[in-house]
C-alpha cells in the first residue's frame, strides 16, 4: 500500500487528474474557509459585479467555522462542516476555477457533474477530530466578511492536512462506492 499523496495549492489540472476516490492526501499551502453565510455573500458580490475577496482559480475552500483561537494558537478547533449546505453555491465557484473543496458528507448530483465538467475534486475530512485537524493549520487570518464571526472568510495555510478524495473528476463517488461495498460484505457474511 502506498502512502498519502502530497498536494500543494493552488491545485493544478495535471495533479487533479491523477486523483481517484479513496486516495489519501495531505494538503499543503494556502486555502480559504467559507460556510453558508460566506457563500451567500460571495454569490451576492458576483451578481452585483463586485470583486471577490480571493480569486477562486486553482484554490481550495475548507467548509469550516473555526472556534476562537486559544492563546498561543493560530486557530481554534476546526472540523469540517456538512458540504451539502454549500451545494447550491458550488457550481458557480467551480465555473470560476475553484479546484478543491474540503468538508464532510456527500455532494449533490449537480455538484458532482460540475466537478466533472470543470475538473475539480471534493475531499472529505474526518468529522469529530476538530482539535486534531486545527493542528494542521499553521496560519489563519480573516480576509472578508468579519461581521459573520466564525463564518468569515479566512485565508489559512495547511501543512499536511489529512483528507480523502470523495469525488474525483471522473464522476467517482466514494459514498456510493463505499455503501455498495458494505452491502456486499454484509450480504456475504449473512449467507
Amino acid at each position: 500500500m502506498s502512502g498519502p499523496i502530497r498536494l500543494s495549492t493552488p491545485l493544478k489540472d495535471e495533479e487533479i487528474a491523477k486523483l481517484n476516490i479513496g486516495d489519501l492526501v495531505l494538503l499543503n499551502g494556502v486555502a480559504y474557509t467559507a460556510r453558508d453565510a460566506a457563500h451567500q455573500c460571495i454569490l451576492k458580490t458576483l451578481r452585483e459585479g463586485g470583486e471577490l475577496p480571493f480569486d477562486p482559480a486553482g484554490q481550495v475552500i475548507y467548509y469550516v467555522g473555526p472556534a476562537p483561537e486559544p492563546p498561543g494558537r493560530v486557530i481554534g478547533s476546526a472540523g469540517p462542516t456538512t458540504a451539502g449546505r454549500m451545494d447550491p453555491y458550488t457550481p458557480e465557484l467551480l465555473r470560476l476555477g475553484l479546484k478543491g473543496m474540503v468538508g464532510k458528507g456527500q455532494r449533490s448530483r449537480e455538484v458532482i457533474q460540475s466537478m466533472v465538467e470543470f475538473r475539480a475534486v471534493y475531499f472529505t475530512a474526518v468529522g469529530g477530530a476538530a482539535a486534531l485537524l486545527s493542528e494542521k493549520i499553521k496560519e489563519s487570518r480573516v480576509i472578508a466578511y468579519p461581521e459573520l464571526g466564525p463564518e468569515a472568510i479566512r485565508q489559512i495555510v495547511f501543512e499536511d492536512f489529512p483528507a480523502i478524495v470523495a469525488n474525483d473528476i471522473y464522476g467517482g463517488d466514494l459514498f456510493k462506492t463505499g455503501w455498495k461495498r458494505y452491502r456486499r460484505q454484509k450480504k456475504h457474511k449473512t449467507v
